[in-house]
């Protein structure tokens, strides 16, 4: 029997004891031998490696799944995410339950959102055979995150993640604009990815994640993550990205929408000069140039010298200049 086949057959056997994976109001039989709730109720790398082996879970670099074993790690994060008693936390990619269970320890109520079937229908088991008292303060979201709009119960505070590395920042900026009430974010990404988050105008690194992020929130690096914590090990560093939502948002008459056309047009072509970057989204370099000037920067400047700021004037003056032909 082909590995492709096994994997069918096993999905098949999960969905004909429960139903169909992550339904609502469907929760598997917990797959691991639990007769109480152990000392530590979080996952170690053998806890890791079992519910794996009962599932039928491969990690699949697809998804970018990586799970995480060692649950000093999963505390940590929850420590640097400062998350308190009265939180309602999101997660995305939860996998097999490693961080859920850290943050149901010290948050009011955990929402995750998972895309993978098996691994939806499997996590709610999981919660309440290792920390039933707790059961009640978690809800499943059984879909792909970039087309999450709603949640179940109160409205989130915090997002709290290990993000898949080939789809974090769009999952990451899609939570931040589609949730307006979470305040404080932390995720899990490639090292590489978490300095362009957090980079600073004039960085080599600096680029349309850097700026975006900004948009919403005041970002920085939050630390480092070994490779040895996850299963299987990744061929990359990660790293910890803090987010804190801006109390006032950008000062600006043009929208997100066309703010984020200008840093789009600035990053596409970064070699260039903003009055040549910036030329077919003006219209013409002449136009470029003009909104550049009436915004107060330079038309020989590039876009990694810019703060978000400035690219909002730059959008806000393309507008008047549209407005007064």
């Amino acid at each position: 029997m082909t590995d492709g086949a096994l994997r069918h057959l096993r999905r098949s056997a999960w969905a004909a004891a429960f139903g169909s994976a992550g339904g609502p109001g469907v929760t598997a039989p917990y797959p691991c031998p639990v007769s109480s709730p152990t000392p530590d109720a979080l996952l170690g790398p053998a806890d890791i490696r079992e519910l794996a082996a009962a599932l039928g879970v491969r990690p699949t670099k697809q998804r970018g799944q990586n799970f995480v074993i060692d649950a000093n790690t999963v505390r940590r994060i929850v420590r640097t995410a400062e998350v308190r008693p009265d939180d309602v936390v999101v997660e995305v990619g939860p996998g097999l339950g490693s961080l859920t269970l850290a943050l149901l320890e010290a948050a009011d109520r955990v929402t995750a959102v998972e895309i993978d079937d098996v691994l939806a229908g499997a996590l709610p088991a999981t919660v309440a055979a290792r920390m039933p008292a707790r059961a009640d303060r978690f809800a499943l979201v059984h879909s792909d995150a970039m087309h999450v709009t709603d949640l179940p119960g109160p409205a989130p505070t915090a997002l709290v993640a290990n993000l898949p590395y080939n789809v974090a920042v769009p999952v990451l900026l899609h939570m931040l604009a589609t949730f307006p009430t979470i305040e404080r974010t932390l995720v899990m990404v490639q090292s590489e990815v978490a300095d362009r988050l957090a980079a600073a105008p004039g960085s080599k690194v600096y680029g349309v994640p850097s700026v975006k992020a900004n948009w919403y929130a005041e970002v920085k690096r939050a630390g480092a993550i070994g490779r040895n914590v996850f299963w299987p090990a990744p061929n990359v560093d990660s790293g910890l990205v803090s987010l804190v939502r801006r109390t006032e948002p950008i000062r600006t008459t043009a929208s997100k929408a066309e703010v984020f056309a200008v840093v789009d047009a600035a990053f596409a072509q970064r070699r260039k000069t903003l009055r040549a970057a910036l030329a077919g989204w003006a219209g013409s370099a002449a136009t470029a140039e003009a909104a550049l000037v009436a915004a107060g920067v330079s038309p020989q400047a590039r876009g990694e010298a810019l703060t978000v700021e400035e690219f909002a004037r730059i959008a806000e003056h393309k507008q008047q200049g549209e407005s007064g032909k």
